[in-house]
């Protein structure tokens, strides 16, 4: 179901809690959601759509990526940056790193550990703030 967009920077600043199987009504609506405004979006995190749960989709090359709890666990390559929010009103300055390592498991819950880097790797920092609150 397509989900309308939190701009509540209240709720948007409340940590998520991990996700479980329980929780894959979540990952539908999120991709509902993305696909309903891939034209003004390139990724998303739970908390969006008013879940605050551990869960985010990203564009990429090779089709829509879901995460659930995922964790960056290295980082390289600092770099400065602007990114814009679907929930936010303009755009902001931030600091991301070119090429990241993340640890999460799949929409089967099958834990996986990936490298990203460029783009997608911007995508993925992005939404994993909004699972820590992160407002940027």
């Amino acid at each position: 179901m397509i989900r309308p967009i939190v701009k509540d920077v209240l709720l948007l600043a409340r940590k998520s809690t991990p996700a479980g199987k329980e929780d894959m009504q979540i990952i539908t609506d999120l991709r509902d959601t993305l696909q309903a405004n891939r034209e003004h979006c390139i990724g998303m995190a739970a908390n969006m759509i008013g879940s605050l749960k551990r869960i985010i989709i990203v564009s990429t090359e090779l089709g829509d990526m879901v995460m659930i709890n995922p964790v960056i666990a290295s980082r390289n390559g600092k770099y400065e940056t602007e990114e814009g929010c679907l929930s936010l009103v303009g755009t902001r300055k931030t600091q991301r790193f070119e090429s990241i390592t993340v640890r999460y498991l799949d929409e089967n819950f099958t834990a996986r550990k990936g490298r990203f880097s460029g783009l997608t790797a911007q995508i993925i920092q992005h939404e994993c703030d909004h699972l820590d609150g992160i407002i940027i």
